[in-house]
């Protein structure tokens, strides 16, 4: 069996105050046209629909719209909610829609459903596990030790009883240990979201959401498909694609990518103003692409992002980079800052304070803190 997976659509999102929502439109087109060609016999996708929890009636619209053209072309969705999306939102008229093969899986209830569908090599069991926290599990699993997001999901997945005989497909939202983030996801407690990918030994292949950049984890069944579209800076250099998978008799799982290109790439250019308002540099350029702008001149060039934006429409974002940047340590710091976890903030802000660092007894008690704070 054959199936596309997809992930983090993030419907409505607005990078650096732009919309995407026609980007979005575009794209969505586009994996059609794939989805088209590739002939699957079923679309996995992992969570994140939504950029809000409260969506944008546009945004709603485009999801909706997605989804009658795939029941239009006869092809099963097994979608599960993200930390993004609202459960009930996403849950909307749930029992209608299956009736036309679309099976909306909004939030973990203490067992994860199951889809089993058939072919040639028998079986195959598709379980949905939607975005889920260690206080959600344990609500459920009181007697059960749950400390981190790994336990939570070992005991989820041992309630699901796989059949290691069968094929099995988990489609799951969650943080891997040892992937990769971007600069537009949430960074969560001290790592403490981080799951160990031994937890998914039972599957034959591992949908992942919530990661936006496509990335195996452990080994090449266990996938990130990424975001459709880049959606920051720290993205620029992401290939995006759509995730082909293919599992034929048990232990056979072939995987393909085929890119994706977007109406508007995300792109950083670089140079003095001279430089990249000289026609010769930018003409048969798509100056109408999503830009950063890293201007070097040593002074600040006056209304530079209303001038540059003559030519280069969609300007995003200007910085400069010089000897003044370079050398303004508070810039520097501040960067730091938006890569930093909240235990390491808070680790630094206590030896600043107390000339010491924290004990291993003061960082514990500080990790079960801020993840009760976390949870909410």
């Amino acid at each position: 069996m054959k199936f596309v997976h997809l992930s983090d659509l993030h419907l409505g999102k607005r990078v650096n105050e732009f919309s995407m929502i026609e980007d979005q439109r575009y794209i969505l087109k586009e994996i059609l046209t794939i989805i088209g060609d590739v002939k699957p016999d079923g679309v996995l996708i992992a969570g994140d629909v939504y950029d809000r929890s409260i969506p944008s009636e546009d945004a709603m619209q485009l999801w909706d719209s997605f989804l009658v053209r795939l029941s239009e072309l006869k092809i099963p969705v097994y979608a599960i909610s993200g930390n993004h999306d609202s459960a009930i939102r996403f849950s909307d008229h749930g029992a209608l829609v299956e009736s036309m093969g679309i099976y909306l899986c909004p939030e973990y209830d203490g067992k994860a459903r199951c889809i089993t569908v058939e072919d040639a090599h028998g079986p195959l069991n598709i379980y949905m596990l939607p975005f889920i926290k260690p206080a959600t599990v344990r609500s459920f699993f009181p007697e059960a030790q749950i400390d981190d997001y790994t336990d939570a999901c070992r005991v989820a997945v041992e309630q699901m009883n796989v059949n290691p005989k069968e094929r099995n497909i988990l489609i799951a939202h969650q943080m891997i240990i040892g992937s990769t983030r971007c600069e537009s996801e949430e960074i969560s407690v001290g790592g403490l979201d981080g799951v160990d990918v031994s937890v998914f030994d039972a599957f034959d292949y591992v949908a992942l959401g919530h990661l936006h950049g496509k990335q195996k984890v452990g080994r090449d069944t266990v996938r990130y498909c990424g975001t459709p579209l880049k959606y920051s800076f720290s993205e620029k250099d992401h290939k995006k694609s759509v995730t082909v998978v293919e599992l034929k008799e048990k232990g056979q799982v072939c995987i393909d990518e085929v890119p994706l290109v977007p109406q508007h790439d995300l792109r950083e250019i670089r140079g003095t103003y001279e430089e990249l308002t000289l026609k010769k540099n930018y003409e048969n350029t798509a100056t109408d692409d999503y830009i950063h702008a890293v201007l070097t001149d040593e002074n600040d060039v006056i209304d530079a992002v209303a001038k540059l934006r003559v030519i280069y429409t969609n300007l995003m974002k200007l910085s400069y980079d010089n000897k003044r940047t370079q050398s303004h340590s508070v810039m520097t710091d501040a960067q730091d800052v938006e890569h930093k976890s909240p235990v390491e903030l808070f680790e630094e802000f206590y030896e600043k304070q107390n000339n010491q660092p924290m004990s291993e007894e003061q960082r514990a008690l500080s990790l079960q803190l801020i993840e009760r704070i976390w949870e909410g």
